[in-house]
């Protein structure tokens, strides 16, 4: 039998080399980023993704002391931007800017050369967005149940923009279609940029935007707001109804946060977190987001996972119900 003497040192022995690991993690961690990191937004530039992107890229630039710079993407309904960053080293160098569509498209297209569950590590969340109901001024409707009875009015008529196929803006508006009873016609573009756009000029009479990036239009009153799709008002657009107030039972709201391979190493994705929770608790950064009618979304990786869990069943249920397919 060892004796306790013996027995103490090849404790201690064992100890410390248990901890050895954990030195170069650490040390890892600390020196993280060395370099510019790209965070990859699967959308074009102007939409919500983009400018909440650049928000938190801007915290973390100055926080970390190397530029995060953000890269534009677009196509294929989030996932040619969402396949380089699947395709990407796993070392913290490549992130992506994840939202709503992510988890949809796991029900919209029965093929995808990826398993995001699987393949993207969940970082950190941001916030959830309000999405709000807005129209061109030459619509005659000014409230909710003015517009239901304008659609039904005009079935397969209005025009219904969306920032894509099975993005929140495109979700919102279909359920808003099976429970007001209603046949909107969906034109989707490839962000909601473009979709704004010819919102603005008359091409399409509706949307379910983002609130950061129509706000500004509706507070100078070139798109006429007629509500959020939130459960509760929002603090931006606090005289703004919600859906729920006619439509008994609606909710819809847009989310971010950011992901990234899924080898990652857990230190590097601990770092990020706690710095990107730090931004979302600094009080100018928090101040600026709730200008933009969002809410912050602090969680830690493994509750932002449960959030895109739990999004992709909510989400399936409804894609299969409404028989929406990927264009």
């Amino acid at each position: 039998m060892m004796n306790r003497p013996h027995r103490r040192h090849f404790l201690h022995l064992t100890a410390a080399a248990a901890a050895l690991p954990a030195v170069p993690r650490f040390a890892r961690a600390q020196a993280y980023p060395t370099r510019p990191v790209r965070l990859i937004v699967p959308f074009a530039a102007g939409g919500g993704s983009d400018i909440f992107a650049r928000l938190m890229g801007q915290w973390l630039s100055e926080r970390l002391g190397q530029q995060f710079v953000i890269e534009n993407r677009p196509g294929g309904a989030t996932n040619i931007g969402t396949e380089a960053v699947v395709r990407a080293p796993a070392d913290g160098y490549t992130l992506l800017m994840v939202s709503t569509p992510h988890v949809t498209n796991a029900t919209l297209y029965e093929k995808l050369n990826f398993n995001f569950i699987r393949d993207i590590a969940p970082v950190a969340g941001f916030i959830r967005g309000t999405n709000v109901m807005v129209v061109n001024s030459s619509v005659p409707a000014k409230t909710v149940p003015e517009f239901i009875v304008y659609a039904k009015a005009n079935p397969h008529k209005v025009n219904m923009a969306s920032a894509g196929n099975g993005t929140a803006s495109h979700l919102s508006g279909e359920l808003f279609n099976m429970m007001a009873g209603v046949n909107m016609v969906h034109v989707p573009y490839r962000s909601a940029g473009p979709a704004l756009t010819d919102l603005l000029g008359g091409q399409v009479q509706v949307m379910f935007a983002g609130a950061v990036s129509s706000i500004e239009y509706i507070k100078v009153g070139r798109l006429r707001a007629l509500a959020v799709a939130t459960a509760t008002r929002s603090d931006a657009l606090p005289d703004i109804p919600t859906v729920g107030e006619f439509v008994s039972g609606y909710e819809s709201s847009n989310w971010f946060g950011v992901g990234a391979p899924k080898a990652t190493p857990a230190e590097i994705v601990e770092r990020l977190n706690k710095e990107i929770n730090s931004g979302l608790a600094d009080p100018k950064l928090k101040a600026r987001l709730a200008d933009l009618g969002a809410a912050t979304l602090a969680l830690s990786p493994a509750e932002f996972g449960k959030l895109i869990a739990d999004e992709t069943e909510k989400w399936a249920k409804v894609i299969k119900f409404a028989g929406i397919k990927a264009e």
